[in-house]
């Protein structure tokens, strides 16, 4: 029997879920070994920046409304167009300048210092928009209030103010809901935690606790670390980590992760991982790297802020000139192009795709797919083959039960209790594979007394009384046993699919034989199914003889089998593919795939786990769920289609509204006033906002 665990054993890879870095080439573009910082400077700073911005904003539109109102109240052109009269009080006509500079120096001040930083590092955008349409607008108002001839904007520049703030306020909120997921990860970490002492228990702080100590987690609890159960058992909701709402039940021995909820059972953990060292601070610096990374699209997105920008100031000129000339109305003519300058701002343009980022990010992470390359996520839209390594992937990479045949008066339940019985004593992975096999199907398995071993030939003991043996081809051959029709047909069909063969021997007489193979995952059809009806080829790469591969690949329904496939020789299969004309994703394990992951248009490292700090996946999927690969693409593809209407409308509706503040229309009695421009501006930038806030109802298939 040895023998033929060993041969086939030789058909298996390693597995092993340690260093996911291992294998990653660190001078490869995908390499993000630099991104070790920890993870609270990481989020806290950035939080705090958002944070800080959407305050100022706030706090600066409201006490700019107020300043606004006498500003709005007092303006004799808004009182002659809106019909009322204003409360006479002393010094009037000096309301409207003097509450309007105090707006335009308060609240513009924020657009003023960022237009100014953005001419400073010759990037100019939004910023140097609105500072150059406030700016013309109080300059010229100020010399009218003086003595130059014509109408001030101090109404219209003090609701250009309040209204891009507002747009500001809004944006900020937007963008900081979006990048609200890494405080929520944050929340999920208890500040205290019980340690067990001395027989006895203490509770100090989460951030006290230290590699090897032992804490006990109450039902109800956070788990305050990453750690391993050394006693009890419970149900822990680990759906913060994986998206999964089903509890997952640990035992000793299981790994627990920080920030998990436990259930109604009571745990003892040892502690293997606090602070920065554990799975869910790996999670918020994958996110925080991932929202804050670039993307083919943000830097479309710049270029065309940056051409939008010179089109306003060129468009503004032109508007000024052509008004003084046409018109002969420099107050007329500055207000066209104040109008201008102001509705072409390309604020919805820089809100398009950041915050359209920000929300696919968190969304992905929500649901246990951690994207750490942003163009990973962009090409996944465009996939024309998925590779699946097969070894843990598609498979369980453990051995189990995939066939059973009995001699007539035996069940099949009852074969496996029988050899179960026998191999409980053996720590052989055909035997780990029976035993196992006998707990999913709930069998109660009798003690075995009398448990002998004979290498290369299999194990014997006696169960009820009665004397039973295990064991392979070699065990039948010495024992002279000859096959009746159906474990015959039944042996054979296993040869031929490339499975492990095992009997069950009692009185001379072959009663049951089993087939084990490397069982394949529930949900591997259900994934193959799903990039089927995406209209992507699934191909499986696998290092097995090709009898096995085939055998699996019929039972999944999988296009393409490439077999005996040395783990070097993965990355040339991927290249192959690619040099086809294909867009290629791997799916692997992170670790020996790492050649393969970095080969492939999109690396997808699958089973992270407790371990997301894999090094060579464009994303990362927490699960070991091949279903996730179809929702990697599913969250691409939206995330694009948001990307590409958001462009569309900041972009396109400058294209009207460009011409009508400028006064194309004026013949037709079609006039923008500085402040509608405002408005509209702001209202482009909302329905961007809105629309990216609509990816969160995205559709990523059924879990």
């Amino acid at each position: 029997m040895k023998d033929e665990h060993d041969h086939h054993a030789g058909h298996m890879h390693g597995h092993p879920h340690g260093d996911a870095g291992a294998g990653a080439d660190p001078g490869h573009p995908r390499h993000h070994g630099h991104h070790e910082a920890h993870v609270g400077h990481a989020t806290a700073g950035h939080d705090r920046h958002a944070g800080h911005s959407v305050a100022m904003f706030r706090d600066r539109f409201w006490l700019s409304l107020i300043l606004a109102v006498p500003t709005l109240l007092w303006s004799p052109s808004l009182q002659g167009w809106l019909r009322f009269t204003a409360p006479e009080v002393p010094g009037a006509r000096w309301i409207p300048p003097i509450f309007g500079s105090a707006v335009f120096l308060y609240g513009g001040r924020a657009f003023l210092v960022g237009g100014w930083h953005e001419v400073k590092d010759r990037v100019p955008g939004m910023m140097t928009l609105i500072s150059l349409a406030i700016t013309v607008a109080f300059v010229y108002s100020a010399a009218v209030t003086v003595g130059w001839e014509g109408d001030p904007l101090w109404w219209e520049l003090a609701t250009l103010v309040v209204v891009m703030l507002l747009g500001h306020w809004i944006e900020m909120r937007s963008i900081s809901n979006a990048q609200g997921a890494l405080k929520e990860l944050a929340k999920l970490l208890p500040d205290m935690a019980v340690r067990v002492v001395d027989g006895g228990t203490e509770e100090v702080a989460a951030s006290d606790l230290v590699r090897g100590d032992l804490v006990l987690i109450r039902p109800g609890a956070s788990v305050p670390a990453d750690g391993v159960v050394r006693d009890g058992g419970s149900d822990v909701d680990e759906s913060m980590l994986t998206g999964e709402s089903r509890p997952v039940e640990k035992r000793p021995g299981d790994a627990v992760v920080a920030g998990t909820v436990n259930g109604s059972g009571s745990l003892r953990v040892e502690v293997t991982g606090t602070g920065d060292d554990t799975a869910l601070a790996g999670i918020m610096r994958l996110v925080a790297e991932a929202q804050s990374s670039r993307s083919r699209a943000q830097a479309l997105a710049d270029r065309a802020a940056r051409g939008l920008t010179l089109v306003a100031v060129v468009a503004g000129l032109a508007t000024l000139i052509s008004w003084t000339v046409v018109a002969g109305d420099p107050a007329f003519a500055i207000q066209r192009m104040v109008t201008v300058l102001v509705i072409a701002c390309p604020h919805a343009l820089g809100l398009a795709v950041p915050l359209v980022v920000a929300i696919s990010t968190s969304l992905g992470a929500r649901s246990g797919l951690l994207v750490r390359d942003r163009r990973g996520l962009e090409e996944a839209r465009l996939l024309d083959a998925v590779v699946f390594d097969k070894t843990g992937t598609l498979t369980m990479g453990d051995f189990g039960v995939a066939a059973v045949a009995t001699a007539d008066g035996l069940t099949e339940g009852e074969a496996v209790r029988l050899a179960a019985a026998v191999e409980q004593d053996s720590e052989h992975t055909i035997a780990r594979g029976i035993v196992g096999a006998a707990r999913e199907r709930g069998l109660d398995v009798p003690p075995a007394q009398d448990f002998t071993s004979t290498p290369g030939r299999g194990v014997q003991a006696r169960v009820h009384g009665r004397l039973l043996r295990v064991g392979g081809p070699a065990l039948l051959a010495s024992a002279e046993i000859v096959l009746d029709g159906r474990l015959r047909s039944s042996a054979r069909d296993n040869e031929t699919k490339g499975r492990t063969t095992v009997y069950l021997i009692e009185e001379g007489r072959a009663v049951a034989v089993f087939g084990l193979a490397d069982r394949v995952r529930a949900e591997a059809r259900a994934a193959v199914d799903a990039l089927h009806q995406m209209g992507i080829e699934v191909v499986m790469l696998t290092g097995d003889a090709r009898s096995v591969a085939e055998s699996v690949a019929e039972e999944l329904g999988i296009d393409t089998v490439f077999s005996e496939v040395l783990p070097a020789e993965k990355a040339a299969k991927i290249q192959a593919l690619k040099d086809a004309g294909k867009r290629v994703a791997m799916v692997g394990d992170g670790v020996n795939d790492a050649p393969a992951l970095l080969a492939a248009d999109v690396g997808v490292a699958i089973g992270a786990g407790t371990d997301v700090a894999v090094e060579s996946g464009d994303v990362v999927l927490v699960r070991s769920d091949p279903r996730d690969v179809a929702r990697i693409v599913a969250l691409s593809r939206a995330t694009y289609r948001k990307m590409v209407q958001n462009l569309w409308w900041a972009a396109g509706y400058n294209i009207v509204a460009i011409p009508l503040a400028a006064g194309v229309a004026a013949a037709w009695g079609v006039l923008l006033a500085p402040a509608v421009g405002a408005v509209l501006m702001s209202a482009s930038t909302v329905i961007v906002a809105a629309n990216a806030q609509l990816l969160r109802r995205a559709d990523l298939g059924a879990r």
